[in-house]
């Protein structure tokens, strides 16, 4: 029997396998895909997100693989644009922005490293149960193997935000709010780029960065309802949004675009309660939110660990099972629901807070204070 499955082995699954596995526990991680392999969805890290890869041993491999450094932040709310430099502590960049084939990859060899078992093209068909509690997997090879049956203290879904962990226990959502937003994104070679870029345009969001491999990661955002028109063709509507930026315009077509252009167009918000008996949630699977602030990737290190540390402690006899769910869905909630609210907010097509714009205006022309903006808005400086 293992201490732990772990479903899912992309950010959130990788990094609760590989801490759970740092601390002593037997851990199995699975999933249906292999690595490294890609996947649409966004990919920039922030606030958190960096310092815990280091804290991890991970942020210079991740660098390793080609991954830019994003020491600059430019934003224009549709007041001015803004630009903060050189914002890094202790040599951690306030961002990067990774390739999902590379991050995944870097962090389930470092689950790996750290003694968790991976099967890889692994496909999780049930759960099982014994009078109510979830005691493991039903699963098979996706090549043909056979069928298999797996036991664990532990089965954690970190299978995303159509989690069959979720649905097969009956997780309940404790707040939702339906999609806000339609996305749709590609990647140019030949773009010049310093940091992240990111501008608000009349109910349209422009969100851009370098990535790996030389390339220019180009995100645009509209209202759910215009989802029909955008989706008659993405990339001129994706390019008409970018050409209301002409400085950002003219960097990008003198570029060539190296991908299709990609959607992300079922973005429901909730947040769910993220255990019960012999199960748990964590990353996309507990709480999903609105691209809109890049939190995803961050948040599901920062759930892992909260997940870890509380599986640690009930495995570790320092706390019952029951206190340690709850112990984990408070701090998480804690954590996460200000952001959620904020988050959609920001999403909506409602006015921006006043006191944002204020704080925008009294830094402009200032380069020390359009710093600190940032510093403070990412919580890599407390005031």
């Amino acid at each position: 029997m293992y201490d732990a499955i772990v479903i899912g082995a992309r950010c959130a699954g990788a990094a609760t396998a590989m801490l759970l596995a740092r601390a002593g526990c037997d851990v199995l991680l699975v999933d249906r895909a292999r690595f490294p392999s890609e996947i649409p969805h966004g990919h920039f890290i922030h606030r958190h997100g960096p310092a815990r890869l280091a804290r991890w041993g991970l942020l210079e491999r991740v660098l390793d693989t080609g991954c830019p450094r994003v020491t600059s932040i430019t934003m224009d709310l549709g007041d001015f644009p803004l630009a903060g430099r050189d914002l890094e502590v202790d040599g951690v960049p306030v961002g990067l922005g990774p390739r999902r084939a590379a991050l995944d990859k870097v962090l389930v060899d470092a689950a790996v490293e750290a003694g968790a078992e991976l099967r890889e093209g692994f496909a999780v068909d049930d759960l099982t149960f014994d009078d109510g509690r979830v005691t493991g997997i039903h699963g098979r090879t996706r090549d043909g193997g056979g069928a298999v049956t797996e036991a664990a203290r532990f089965v954690i879904g970190a299978d995303g935000r159509n989690s069959s962990v979720a649905k097969r226990v009956q997780a309940a959502d404790t707040q939702s709010t339906p999609t806000i937003t339609c996305w749709y994104f590609s990647y140019w070679s030949g773009v010049a780029a310093e940091g992240l870029e990111l501008y608000r345009l009349d109910g349209r969001v422009i969100f851009a960065f370098p990535t790996n491999d030389g390339l220019f990661a180009v995100f645009v955002a509209w209202p759910i309802d215009e989802l029909a028109t955008i989706r008659a063709d993405p990339e001129h509507e994706l390019l008409t949004v970018v050409d209301r930026v002409p400085e950002l315009a003219e960097r990008v077509r003198a570029g060539s675009r190296e991908e299709r252009v990609l959607g992300a167009t079922q973005l429901p918000n909730f947040v769910r309660t993220p255990g019960g008996p012999g199960w748990a949630l964590v990353g996309d699977a507990g709480c999903h939110k609105d691209p809109y602030m890049a939190l995803g990737v961050c948040d599901a290190f920062r759930d892992a660990e909260l997940l870890s540390e509380a599986l640690g402690d009930l495995f570790g006899g320092r706390v019952d099972e029951a206190a340690a769910l709850a112990g984990y869905e408070r701090r998480r909630n804690e954590a996460t629901l200000p952001d959620y609210h904020a988050n959609m907010a920001m999403a909506s097509p409602a006015p921006l807070p006043p006191e944002l714009l204020e704080r925008r205006a009294a830094a402009r022309g200032d380069q020390e204070a359009a710093n600190r903006v940032y510093m403070v808005g990412e919580g890599l400086v407390s005031s």
